[in-house]
């Protein structure tokens, strides 16, 4: 069912760091200030244990006063922000998404739009290296639109993190969600390989959005996931039970296209 029709909160939007270096130094440090000896990585979907490092990019989040109420409102506000062409091929070219998606995005706190000319899309991303005991690492091939189009992967399973979310609990989720229709059954469990975890940020143009520039911020893990097929085959999206208004109009991905691959001839 639909929520009740009422604005979004506003998004928090976080200005980059001034350099990389200065990016690197203080994720660095955060890094040895709350790392501790792994503990125990193995644990059944539903839960949840000791927090990985969050790395923020900013000491000071920037309060967006922009309310998007609607898709459409955020439509009005980033088209004379944005390359017309660009903008124009959200939603119609293979493989991107449209406004809607984004929105919702917005709506759920996992992006956030810095004020600018072009605005930057910042997203942070679990990535989860699934590997098995023959050395291969499972690689998401292409993926089923709604809109019929096929998008193109060719990455391991990763997942858009949640607000305040924990990168074992994004694991979880993100496994659930894109491996539960093959997997099934209460008893199957993931297990995040010790010392494995490792972080990055890219910036680039957004594959989803053309022309929106994006900053992601990659936390990876390498994990062992029991149940799944040893050779390549195709799962369903789980769906989320509550359906925003602005869904309606939304691409999603019907099936996921997986494979598995030697882990020596596959570079992240």
């Amino acid at each position: 069912m639909s929520l009740p029709p009422q604005p979004p909160p506003p998004s928090v939007h976080k200005t980059l760091p001034k350099s990389f270096s200065d990016f690197i130094f203080s994720a660095f440090s955060l890094f040895t200030v709350y790392s501790s000896p792994n503990p125990t990585s193995s644990y059944n979907l539903q839960r949840r244990f000791s927090k990985f490092p969050i790395i923020p990019l900013t000491k000071n989040a920037v309060i967006n006063h922009h309310h998007f109420a609607t898709p459409e409102s955020l439509s009005d506000w980033l088209r004379p922000r944005l390359p017309s062409d660009s903008f124009a091929a959200w939603g119609t070219r293979p493989g991107t998404k449209n406004i809607h998606n984004l929105w919702i995005e917005l709506y759920e706190g996992e992006t956030s739009l810095a004020d600018s000319i072009p605005p930057v899309r910042t997203v942070e991303v679990v990535v989860v290296r699934v590997r098995d005991d023959r050395d291969r690492i499972l690689i998401e091939s292409h993926q089923e639109l709604s809109n019929g189009h096929v998008r193109n992967r060719s990455r391991p399973l990763s997942e858009k993190m949640k607000p305040g979310e924990t990168v074992e609990e994004a694991v979880a989720r993100a496994v659930k969600e894109e491996l539960g229709s093959i997997i099934n059954g209460e008893d199957e469990f993931v297990k995040i390989i010790p010392g494995s975890y490792s972080s990055k940020v890219e910036e680039k143009l957004s594959m989803s959005y053309p022309g929106l520039p994006a900053c992601y911020v990659l936390h990876t893990v390498d994990a062992l996931v029991h149940g799944l097929p040893d050779g390549e085959f195709c799962t369903t999206e789980d769906e989320n039970n509550e359906i925003l208004d602005g869904e309606e109009g939304a691409i999603s991905c019907k099936k996921h296209y997986w494979k598995w691959v030697d882990s020596n001839t596959f570079s992240s």
